[in-house]
């Protein structure tokens, strides 16, 4: 618990007898790693980062977030945010909208173009936000979210709307502002996002945590994917050689082996000494989209 930045225990949100938004939700996020916020519309995500910011109060359960109670002024004070998207002065500049938020969040003028340049908007900075792609606009709600140097950045959506530019411009930053000491918790719906970005994951399904580890756990157990003729000789041999047990499935006519990758080469050794053609010999990895699709329906 120590080295966490963010400890949740038993949070709960009810609005009214009929919505329980959040359901008893332990979260715990270590400091300096970029962690992955997953689940369906509706799952409880947005709102347990309001909780998590003081934005709104949870009916029961307890949090810390960076030290402190959610919403205190000195934890505050260590955390950037972007929830739900930016919102600026359309008739202001970038450069103008960040210092009216400098000044609310009592941070020196000199702090704004370094965020800009963060976020690679510097060049643009005398535009108005009204002109502004919606993937700029992002791009400086990260920016406005910079300004306090934070030691935890909180982001919701931050592709959300976003062309595929604007996504890997997102994510670009993403890995970015992951890097060195700093810790992120970012909420996608984007999985892509996440397995390129992130270290661990959680997923909720109805407010509450249905699997959290690495991106690898959760997408778990790498296999091989074979293919080979004859079918029935390759499937023989591959019983032989390491039990039928593990040849877990055939798929679009190749056979799909839950095996450690490091033995493939050993496994076309023996398939070709039994006489058998092999085609195709490749890592098969589940991605964390298909993992996502298929423990959300099994949870619902």
């Amino acid at each position: 618990m120590e080295n966490n930045i963010i400890d949740a225990t038993q949070l709960t949100k009810r609005y009214g007898e009929e919505v329980l938004a959040v359901n008893a939700l332990d979260l715990h996020v270590r400091r300096g790693e970029v962690y992955g916020f997953l689940g369906p519309n509706g799952a409880g995500k947005t709102t347990t980062l309001r909780m998590l910011l003081g934005l709104i109060r949870p009916t029961s359960g307890h949090a810390t977030v960076v030290g402190h109670q959610p919403g205190a002024p000195a934890g505050l004070a260590r955390i950037g945010a972007l929830i739900e998207g930016p919102a600026f002065y359309p008739y202001l500049s970038a450069r103008q909208n960040l210092k009216v938020m400098a000044d609310y969040a009592g941070v020196p003028h000199t702090r704004v173009d370094p965020a800009l340049d963060d976020v690679d908007l510097l060049d643009r900075a005398k535009d108005k936000y009204g002109s502004y792609s919606l993937g700029m606009k992002q791009r400086l709600g990260v920016a406005a979210a910079l300004l306090k140097e934070p030691e935890l950045m909180i982001l919701d959506e931050p592709s959300n709307g976003l062309d595929p530019q604007g996504v890997v411009e997102i994510r670009a930053l993403l890995r970015r502002l992951g890097s060195g000491n700093r810790t992120v918790i970012l909420s996608s719906h984007l999985m892509s996002e996440i397995e390129q970005t992130c270290d661990r994951v959680g997923i909720l399904r109805h407010g509450s945590m249905i699997t959290e580890g690495t991106v690898d756990e959760v997408r778990g157990t790498s296999a091989l994917l074979i293919r080979a003729t004859p079918k029935d000789l390759a499937r023989r041999t591959l019983e032989a050689f390491i039990g039928d047990a593990k040849v877990v499935s055939v798929r679009d006519g190749a056979l799909r082996v839950d095996v450690n990758p490091d033995v493939a080469g050993h496994i076309n050794t023996a398939l070709v000494q039994a006489g058998v053609s092999v085609t195709e010999l490749r890592l098969d990895e589940q991605s964390l989209e298909e993992v996502f699709l298929r423990i959300t329906e099994e949870a619902a």
